[in-house]
């Protein structure tokens, strides 16, 4: 009787059936999660950039739309400013659509040695008249680029005194008129026509672009090594841009079109942009979901354009004592050195994180994080960007010249907005749903696995310790 009880008392345990039915369990519990544990794998190997894998496939040829959004600052005072030095009122114009990057890598060369594939990136542009506002032909008035650059290129006063005849003669002022086609993409100027000695005489925000190539780059497979899949090893043939000075200098990180695999929230996300001639950074942001996709979004942030004062780390950027007032100005980026000299300045749209006192010399600007933040949204497990907006403004720097009767009557110096650009991409349903059902979908079933399988064990203690204080209590008696 006490045996019998004593049975009873040990419940699954009874008669030995327990263990081997809990050993069948596990063991077909265990068989699934290996199973999905090699699809992982499997998902691993197909980061590497190499031919017959799904990261090489799509980084070849993005299979994602990719669009450039333009808004053109329309000067809506330009006699007032090149008279009277005021404020300059813009009015922002757009969005202007592109369609971009739809153009496939190009002289795509592998080193299996070094375990590194080269290439280059055409350019093309295609306008999206039902994603505008307007056409092509649409007109703006915007800041004369010949110009403005006059007093920067050729400092000379001898020089400026005959470009100063050539720009009267020419009849060209402070501010023109352009339409949306030749401000991006070029225009004969009619002033440097007349320059007697040979220089450019096409001038444009993006030219030349339609029809030329980025890079030559250099990037590893991630073969030999996964933690180095994308990275950039060399751009045109070096690792450094001869562009600023120490650390600076350097190219690091992607291209931002994909990162290393297993992405975590406090790694710090370094990419290489030819827009901006320098490397930047972004930093996690937020948890989001892209069509049943979680993704981690990083963003681009302040301390990327700040004042050494602010960021020392960005002491080496800084290359006008003069306009930036010592370096202490904040969120704009002179980049005339790998501009052929000419003072264009790159900053956030709308000047956002910038210097108060740069916004000050405008009317019509309204910065703010929603429309002109920088964001990367990525696929932690893979690495792979599913969703991305890269806003960026170009500025040209204007400064008085005594000898140059259209830049006679300014008082100050102006970093004056042209445009700002949108670019944007985003992972397409039926890509989203093959990613969903090879990539998150099998992950999300490790992860129920294993829960299961710690349910399971957590059941089989509790279960065991009922029965052993059962069968103790049953031999106390």
């Amino acid at each position: 009787m006490e045996k019998e009880s004593s049975a009873k008392a040990r419940g699954p345990l009874e008669a030995g059936k327990g263990p081997k039915q809990l050993e069948k369990l596990w063991r077909s519990l265990s068989c699934r999660t290996t199973g999905i544990y090699h699809t992982f794998t499997t998902n691993k190997k197909e980061v590497v950039l190499e031919e017959g894998t799904i990261a090489f496939k799509n980084w070849v040829k993005t299979g994602t739309e990719v669009y450039r959004q333009f808004w053109i600052f329309d000067v809506q005072n330009p006699q007032e400013v090149a008279v009277n030095s005021s404020k300059i009122k813009l009015m922002q114009r757009g969005p202007y659509t592109y369609r971009v990057r739809y153009l496939a890598k190009e002289n795509i060369t592998h080193d299996s040695e070094n375990h590194t594939v080269s290439f280059v990136q055409p350019h093309g542009a295609i306008f999206e008249p039902s994603l505008s506002v307007g056409t092509e032909n649409d007109t703006f008035t915007v800041l004369n680029l010949a110009v403005a650059a006059a007093a920067h290129l050729y400092e000379n006063p001898f020089v400026q005194v005959v470009l100063n005849s050539l720009i009267k003669k020419s009849k060209s002022s402070m501010f023109q008129t352009r339409t949306l086609k030749e401000l991006l993409w070029g225009y004969k100027d009619p002033f440097l026509s007349l320059v007697p000695y040979p220089v450019p005489t096409t001038v444009g925000v993006f030219y030349p672009y339609n029809n030329t190539v980025d890079g030559v780059y250099q990037v590893f497979t991630g073969k030999d090594n996964i933690s180095k899949v994308a990275i950039i090893n060399t751009y045109k043939g070096k690792k450094n841009l001869s562009y600023w000075s120490g650390y600076c200098d350097m190219v690091n990180g992607t291209d931002a079109a994909s990162f290393p695999p297993f992405v975590e929230k406090t790694r710090v996300l370094q990419f290489f942009s030819s827009d901006i001639c320098r490397s930047v950074y972004a930093v996690f942001g937020a948890d989001v979901n892209l069509k049943g996709i979680p993704v981690y979004r990083f963003v681009l942030p302040s301390k990327a354009f700040a004042s050494p004062l602010q960021n020392p780390d960005n002491h080496c950027f800084c290359t006008e004592k003069i306009v930036s007032k010592n370096c202490t100005l904040y969120g704009v980026l002179n980049i005339a050195k790998c501009k052929d000299g000419r003072p264009v300045y790159i900053s956030l749209p709308h000047f956002l994180h910038a210097s108060p006192e740069i916004l000050e010399s405008f009317e019509g600007l309204n910065p703010n994080e929603e429309e002109h933040s920088t964001y990367l949204d990525v696929e932690p497990i893979t690495g792979f960007t599913l969703q991305f907006a890269k806003r960026l403004q170009v500025n040209i720097l204007v400064k008085p010249s005594r000898k140059i009767e259209a830049l006679k009557s300014l008082k100050r110096n102006y970093i004056v907005p042209i445009l700002w650009l949108n670019e944007t991409g985003t992972i397409g349903d039926e890509k989203a749903k093959m990613f969903r059902k090879q990539v998150t979908g099998k992950i999300s079933l490790l992860g129920l696995v294993e829960m299961v399988l710690l349910s399971v064990g957590v059941v089989m203690f509790v279960a065991f310790m009922i029965s052993y204080c059962a069968c103790r209590a049953k031999k106390v008696k």
